[in-house]
């Protein structure tokens, strides 16, 4: 039994990144933020850790609609925040280039495509009102003058 353990975890050890693609991964210095504004709505709020997930209409830099734990700033108030209503989010989209040999390990060994680290954060969101950019239904007793 403790053979099939031991067996196991060098197989585990086998598939992870080389200590040397870790350290870089973990140092990789990201530029200054370019800010992004993109519409879209929350899906999940942590408020004791001020992090949002949302789902955006037009993709990230990184070609992502959901953004997972996205970092809210103490300075707003997120007990505010609404599920499921549409806002305009402006985010500070920080990017760290990865270095060319870590960027053929991550493609040939894990199939991944990956030549940069992003890291978002919310700078300011602004509730939309979409249902006033409906026009009105007409009602029923408009044009209906057949007497």
């Amino acid at each position: 039994m403790g053979r099939a353990k031991a067996a196991k975890n060098e197989g585990s050890q086998e598939e992870g990144l080389p200590k040397w693609a870790e350290d870089e991964i973990k140092s990789a210095q990201f530029g200054k933020p370019e800010t992004i504004a993109r519409t879209g709505y929350i899906l999940d709020i942590y408020e004791s850790d001020f992090k949002v997930d949302i789902q955006v209409y037009e993709p990230m830099p990184n070609g992502r609609s959901i953004v997972e734990g996205l970092d809210v700033p103490k300075s707003i108030k997120i007990s505010d925040f609404m599920k499921g209503f549409v806002y305009e989010f402006k985010i500070n989209g920080f990017t760290a280039p990865l270095g060319a040999k870590v960027v053929e390990l991550l493609k040939t060994k894990f199939a991944l495509d990956m030549k940069a680290i992003y890291r978002f954060e919310l700078h300011e969101l602004q509730l939309m009102d979409v249902e006033s950019d409906l026009p009105a239904a007409p009602s029923a007793s408009e044009g209906d003058d057949e007497e």
